[in-house]
């Protein structure tokens, strides 16, 4: 049985094969169509299911229902099959490949006859990809540059894609009793942009039947190896997860140890020798007079200092608790000393409104009425509606026209819902640096977004001055995914975020943390060097459905990295603040 994760990960594989294959781009876009509605579900898939009512959801039609039905109940259908005997096992891997979509594949497979990355990247090293219509030598270059990137982050998993697995284990896992507490530690616990494996602790006083429960998880592909108290396995995706359990007096010191990061463990147990103890996954424990053993050793459990929660640990060695997301070695444990660990902190209850927000007027996939309701559903006080400027016509930008009938439909909206509603944009930054929305529209709108998304190949030089140019308008304006980096996909531009961050301190401009989970940018480091300035931030979602405004916890946890403090986030503010504060013209 298949998730709705992994039942539109199918749908996609039928489209992607399908226009390789040459189909009509009108039955390929049907089934993106459909892989959106299913991951865009509020209800439960099975459920659906079960009860006939799949039709009943926008882009699903009856043909495309009776292949979901039949993903869901046995992981096949006809279709996906066939095309996956008719073309190379390894054709679809060369779609992870940036900038290389299906129709580019199916001209290097007529031509080349090309059906894996290795049997692309060896045309690419004999310059034969340069000899293909619609190629050069500068693509060529390119692709070999996207297989190395593709290959380096074979072993990472992004963020999102690592929590949402990590939380259905968590989930599955505490439906037992044998589970007493049960958390993710590593770096998703931390909230890195990636992450290697999926780590896992918990509480228990029966690790036989505990371990039996996350055997039981649907998506376990193989068991790697099993103890008495460590589970490893691969899911279906290629992750592999490590499952610990110990009892619970344990369990706070062996979720910090597994946390990390180890920077961060290795300067807490130098600490922690220099006051008299010993810290280990086993625990804390006071050195004998002395001294003792090794610091790696296990010392005599009757030397152990009771810790049921961290915070009992860090407080031991005469310090602040360091929130998880700060564990990196990076001037925290000093910090924490000298009781100078910010606590206020931003947590996502901190945020009152949804800012950077995309609807079906560009290329978002939920109606503004559906957005709105989303976003009050949430709790928010007010959501900005910030589609795409006429420039990017390749995402259905608006022009002056088109944004005023948008207005006329926020308006109808509001009508109907609690949540304010904003008028706004996201404007792309041209080329000299200007914004892409006249003076007479700027005067109407709440918010705007400012970004780039186009001649992201100009030089360092040049795309510093374009963003600085634009930063220094007198237009109040969030600068939107700073660097333009697409994790796993495409590297940031390049830019001197410094100078940029000089333009925004010196200008009537904030910066916004993006939490899509592709791009979470800025990253920490560009986050305290803007704080330093005392620039303000926007902690936004860049949604392009209503499932998209979860995206606000990869913002938050981003921003944590950086040190962010609830006071320097202008979406923490009432509706009528923030609409002063980033008000276009004032």
């Amino acid at each position: 049985m298949l998730d709705k994760s992994d039942v539109a990960r199918a749908l996609r594989e039928i489209g992607h094969l399908l226009e390789i294959q040459g189909e009509n781009p009108f039955k390929v876009r049907a089934y993106e169509t459909g892989a959106r509605a299913v991951e865009d579900l509020s209800e439960d898939l099975g459920a659906l299911v079960a009860s006939g009512r799949l039709t009943e959801i926008p882009g699903i039609g009856e043909a495309l229902a009776r292949k979901i039905a039949a993903l869901h109940a046995t992981g096949h259908v006809a279709l996906l099959d066939r095309l996956r005997a008719e073309l190379p096992p390894g054709i679809l891997r060369l779609l992870e490949v940036p900038d290389l979509g299906p129709r580019k594949i199916a001209a290097l497979r007529a031509a080349l006859g090309v059906g894996s990355l290795e049997e692309l990247e060896a045309a690419c090293a004999a310059g034969r990809v340069r000899s293909v219509k619609g190629f050069g030598e500068r693509s060529e270059r390119k692709i070999l540059e996207g297989i190395r990137r593709l290959r380096a982050r074979e072993t990472r998993t992004p963020l999102g894609e690592a929590l949402e697995v990590g939380e259905e284990i968590l989930a599955h896992l505490r439906a037992s009793p044998a589970a007493l507490r049960a958390d993710l530690a590593g770096s998703a616990r931390r909230f890195r942009e990636t992450v290697g494996d999926l780590d896992l602790v918990a509480a228990t006083r029966d690790p036989a039947a505990l371990a039996e429960r996350f055997l039981s998880f649907p998506a376990i592909a193989e068991v790697i190896g099993r103890g008495d108290t460590k589970v490893s396995v691969r899911l279906s995706r290629g992750l592999q997860v490590d499952l610990r359990m110990v009892p619970p007096e344990d369990y706070a010191t062996l979720l910090h140890h597994l946390t990390g990061s180890k920077a961060h463990h290795v300067k807490l147990r130098g600490l922690a020798r220099e006051r008299g103890f010993t810290l280990s996954e086993w625990g804390l424990f006071r050195l004998p007079a002395g001294g003792g053993g090794p610091a790696d050793s296990e010392p005599d459990p009757g030397d152990k200092v009771p810790v049921r929660e961290e915070e009992d640990l860090y407080r031991t060695l005469g310090m602040q608790p360091v929130p998880p997301e700060l564990r990196e070695d990076a001037g925290e444990v000093e910090a924490a000393l000298a009781g100078q660990i910010p606590e206020d902190l931003v947590r996502i209850e901190d945020v009152r409104g949804m800012v950077h927000c995309h609807t079906r007027w560009s290329d978002g996939r939920a109606t503004v009425e559906e957005m709105a309701r989303a976003a009050e559903a949430m709790g928010m006080e007010y959501l900005t509606i910030t589609d795409h400027s006429r420039v990017a016509a390749y995402a259905g930008g608006l022009d002056a026209d088109r944004l005023r009938r948008q207005w006329e439909e926020i308006d109808r909206v509001q009508e109907r819902v609690k949540v304010r509603l904003l008028r706004g944009t996201e404007a792309d930054i041209l080329e000299d640096g200007a914004l892409d929305v006249p003076d007479d529209v700027l005067e109407r709108l709440d918010v705007v977004i400012a970004s780039i998304h186009s001649r992201l190949t100009m030089s360092e030089a040049e795309m510093t001055r374009r963003i600085a140019r634009a930063m220094r308008l007198p237009v109040f304006k969030i600068l939107g995914h700073a660097t333009g980096r697409l994790l796993g996909e495409r590297d940031a531009y390049p830019v001197r975020i410094e100078e940029v961050l000089d333009a925004v301190a010196g200008s009537r401009a904030a910066v916004e943390v993006n939490g899509d989970p592709q791009r979470m940018d800025l990253e920490p480091r560009s986050i305290r060097l803007a704080r330093q300035r005392g620039i303000r931030f926007a902690l936004s979602t860049d949604a392009h459905s209503a499932a998209g405004l979860r995206n606000l916890r990869f913002a938050v946890g981003t921003a944590r990295r950086g040190w962010m403090r609830r006071g320097e986030v202008l979406n923490a503010l009432p509706v009528e603040e923030f609409r002063m504060a980033v008000r276009p013209l004032g």
